[in-house]
């Protein structure tokens, strides 16, 4: 790459048969790379070199070809036209500075035309605008620049003649800035214009024929004077956006460097730190033949020889990974195998193809033995069983095509995931809410780092980007919604990774439970012409296809005399009725018919009952999606539907608080006499109270939620009773309470004792474990208590571990004086038995009327208590 030159990578980007391989074998002929320009029907295209390109006079795959022109160095990506190859066309806008958007001037804009500008749009690439095969009749210069003007943006602006009054008067009129430096000076400089266009506030229009090389030449000087070359940074980052494989089968990874240098042998790792890689070769291609490099700069497009794990849209060093694509292929088909040809041996083969063509979304059904992929349509189709054939020899075919669903809400809620086997946990709450069509799933984060550290929240909000969550009604993806982590819960000792992956999928599925889901299917935007006397059919045909139409124009007669005049019909139909609809237009037109598509997104399914009923989806049984959590008592972990899961969690949001009452009774009142069979849980309100009042003191009101105990709010004002009444005599509840001084048993006990020498950490975990075996026994509320009262700043700090509850007191106050003082307030309230060995304690606690548990009684107690279980279970 020249550093004397302003260095720029563009694309070019049309609809099919607009002209686009044309122009750019004009471009690179006007540049000096060329002797002569190739021909698409003649199979001699520069940039089409694969052997199917040049048989069906198509591009299929994106190619690169580096030009010079006067300070202008270019890299030129040449993008596939037709739809069913729109998903390569895509990944390429990630790595693009600017677009050459071809318009065919017969054909003006076209459906396909205006997805292209959506998508320019959402990258926000800068876009010039060559107007092609204007030598065409029928072509006029101010209709066609009306018309991009309307259909496409208003800032279009017709960059034919630079120095006349009326450009300088066009191009202010695209911004007020522009405007008052016109009005003042009368004429607009060159780098605001440059800068305008970097902005996407101006559209330069050039019109022409590659063909015949009119415009050509002025479209390269025009872009001369107007491209920015962008900044790049210091620090190494590089953008994958393509995976392909050479003649010789080596593994290629095309990117576009974004930041520092890359050199061969330079080591490469992903973010998630899962592996790294040495690059052998730096490619840089142009056409079908490449050059090796000593290094690739910021701006360079390359080819990368030796890695084996990349992905298009991944990030590599400082730089992001991609969102997912706009464009995914609707219908998905089951690829078959001749006889003798086993699907399970072809599948690592097809996972080859996927990673240069991820949209086709390879999915092995382990059960029937099947593989299926989803493409956009016929064409890519055959291209895909040639590509097999010739890469590996075997002769696939496929099946009939299915259509891809997709599911999203219609209304907000919050799902909550519990994931709590023995020795793990985690918990993640979600607030999800519906989006606007097209919007895909959106991430975010509302959570404070206080409650839930840095590292938890990224990799819950990895586990949410991770996979594609299914919906509910049919197992169909889900689209359009905004998941926002709002709060969530680790265990210092017990909390991996995996618990979070667990406990966000959960909160995933266990919020669709609760909420109405919508099921989508993909919609066509056509451009159907037909002959006039065959209007009334096309109505109802899309009529039938539940379809909307909108009669646009007549065409003039252009076919000579008897010629039969047409009409144009543009609206939206589901694919589902119309994929096939081309061959019914080619017969009762008698082939002078024509019907254009183009994906224009997702909508609500027309006909969503019967298709949820014919796909037999049961959300509650699907043991790969559950929707329920999973909870721990007495040492075991235990099942809870997700209609009962606002019972058991830990953590209560305010966005918990604020739903329906009456939403909140019907969630969980299914099932709450059998939850009451399976365990016996005490009321929560008492231990929520007891423990503020011991050491929330100085906190605003609030719930303290407990490990398997309802965090139920409880009024404190009770109405005043009508008459008088004979005052009952106040009764003891009939709860016990153990507190346990967790250091004092540790140093009293000496298989605790030893092993707290060599690590106090193993020491308190093992202590934690032995007592939550003991609590399981006796059914006592134990609440273990540990001094911090040495850390600074540290704050009473109540946490639940399994079925019992930990206590590490705040700074200047030790444990004895936290159970003192809960002794005190609580030993005429409640049955409580403090376990200690501290002499001071024992008095102060025989005072408050509670009852006295030495460390050497409670060891032997809690030995008994161990070999009473041991008992048992050999028993069952």
């Amino acid at each position: 790459m020249n550093k004397d030159k302003k260095n720029v990578c563009i694309g070019l980007l049309a609809h099919v048969d607009a002209g686009k391989t044309t122009l750019s074998e004009a471009l690179l002929y006007q540049a000096g790379v060329l002797k002569n320009p190739g021909r698409v029907d003649k199979g001699d295209a520069y940039l089409d070199t694969f052997a199917m390109e040049k048989e069906r006079g198509i591009t299929i795959f994106s190619k690169q070809a580096v030009f010079s022109w006067e300070d202008m160095q270019v890299t030129l990506l040449d993008t596939p036209g037709h739809i069913d190859f729109s998903a390569e066309m895509e990944r390429t806008l990630q790595v693009l500075d600017y677009a050459v958007l071809v318009i065919s001037g017969p054909d003006g804009v076209q459906g396909h035309t205006q997805t292209l500008w959506k998508l320019l749009e959402k990258y926000q690439i800068p876009v010039f605008i060559f107007v092609n095969k204007m030598d065409q009749p029928g072509t006029e210069k101010e209709f066609i620049l009306g018309e991009l003007q309307a259909k496409l943006n208003s800032s279009v602006t017709d960059f034919s003649d630079l120095q006349s009054e009326e450009f300088y008067e066009q191009v202010s009129l695209c911004e007020e800035e522009m405007l008052n430096q016109y009005l003042e000076e009368g004429e607009v400089s060159v780098s605001q214009i440059a800068e305008k266009i970097s902005e996407r506030k101006i559209f330069p229009c050039v019109f022409g024929s590659a063909l015949r090389m009119e415009g050509v030449k002025h479209l390269l000087e025009v872009m001369q004077t107007l491209l920015l070359e962008p900044s790049y940074d210091e620090v190494f980052g590089a953008k994958v956006f393509k995976i392909m494989r050479d003649d010789k089968g080596a593994r290629l990874t095309y990117v576009k460097v974004t930041g520092g240098q890359l050199k061969p042998r330079m080591e490469l790792s992903d973010k998630k730190g899962e592996w790294t890689e040495k690059i052998n070769q730096i490619r840089v291609y142009s056409g079908s033949r490449f050059e090796t490099v000593a290094q690739a700069v910021p701006g360079m497009i390359c080819a990368l020889t030796g890695l084996t794990k990349t992905y298009p849209g991944e990030g590599l060093g400082a730089e992001f990974d991609s969102g997912a694509p706009v464009l995914e292929p609707v219908l998905t088909y089951r690829i078959l195998f001749p006889d003798g040809e086993e699907p399970a041996k072809m599948l690592p083969k097809l996972r080859e193809i996927e990673e240069e063509e991820p949209a086709l979304h390879i999915v092995w059904n382990e059960e029937l033995q099947e593989i299926h992929a989803q493409v956009m349509g016929e064409v890519q189709i055959e291209i895909i069983k040639r590509w097999i054939l010739e890469r590996y020899g075997v002769c696939v075919t496929f099946g009939t095509g299915n259509i891809v669903y997709k599911e999203t809400i219609c209304e907000p809620v919050e799902g909550v995931g519990h994931y709590e086997p023995l020795r793990h946990y985690a918990e993640v709450h979600l607030w999800m809410e519906p989006l606007a069509v097209g919007s895909g799933v959106q991430i975010a984060t509302d959570c404070s780092e206080d409650k839930l550290d840095k590292n938890w929240q990224r990799l819950i909000l990895t586990h949410l980007a991770e996979k594609e969550h299914k919906g509910v009604l049919t197992g169909a993806g889900l689209t359009d919604v905004k998941l926002t982590l709002i709060a969530g819960r680790a265990h210092n000792k017990h909390t991996e990774g995996g618990d979070f992956r667990e406990a966000t999928y959960r909160a995933v599925r266990q919020g669709l439970m609760q909420t109405k889901s919508v099921l989508l299917e993909p919609y066509y935007e056509y451009r159907l012409i037909v002959p006039e006397t065959s209007i009334g059919r096309a109505m109802t045909d899309i009529e039938r296809m539940a379809g909307s139409f909108t009669l646009q124009q007549n065409l003039p007669q252009t076919n000579g005399e008897g010629a039969q005049p047409m009409a144009v019909l543009t609206g939206e139909a589901p694919v589902s009725t119309m994929r096939d609809y081309t061959q019914e237009v080619t017969a009762y037109t008698k082939g002078h018919g024509q019907l254009f598509c183009s994906l224009l997104g997702y909508r609500p399914c027309h006909n969503a009952d019967e298709v949820i009923a014919a796909k037999q989806y049961d959300a509650d049984h699907d043991v790969k999606n559950p929707s329920g959590s999973v909870f721990c008592a007495h040492g075991a972990g235990f099942f809870v539907p997700w209609n009962q899961v606002f019972d058991y969690m830990h953590i209560d949001t305010s966005k918990r608080a604020n739903r329906d009452s009456s939403e909140m009774e019907n969630d969980v009142t299914e099932k709450k006499e059998t939850k009451k069979q399976e365990e016996e849980w005490l009321d929560v309100s008492e231990i929520d109270s007891i423990l503020e009042r011991s050491s929330f003191a100085n906190r605003k009101q609030g719930v303290v939620s407990h490990k398997g105990i309802s965090a139920k709010r409880v009024s404190s004002v009770k109405e005043k009773p009508v008459g008088l009444s004979k005052p009952r005599k106040k009764q003891i509840p009939d709860v016990n309470y153990l507190l346990v001084d967790g250091y004092n048993i540790i140093f009293a006990w000496e298989e605790l004792k030893v092993l707290a020498q060599t690590d106090i950490a193993a020491a308190r975990g093992k202590l934690m474990d032995i007592l939550c075996n003991y609590q399981g026994f006796h059914k006592c509320e134990l609440i273990l208590v540990f001094d911090a009262y040495r850390v600074a700043n540290h704050k009473t700090e109540i946490l639940d571990y399994h079925n019992i509850h930990v206590v590490y007191t705040k700074e200047a106050e030790t444990a004895d004086q936290y159970i003192e003082k809960f002794a005190h307030e609580n030993g005429k309230k409640y049955r409580i038995t403090v376990a200690t060995s501290d002499g001071l304690e024992q008095i102060i606690i025989r005072g408050a009327g509670c009852r006295l548990l030495s460390a050497r009684d409670f060891e032997s107690d809690v030995k008994r208590s161990e070999q009473a279980i041991r008992e048992i279970l050999k028993e069952q």
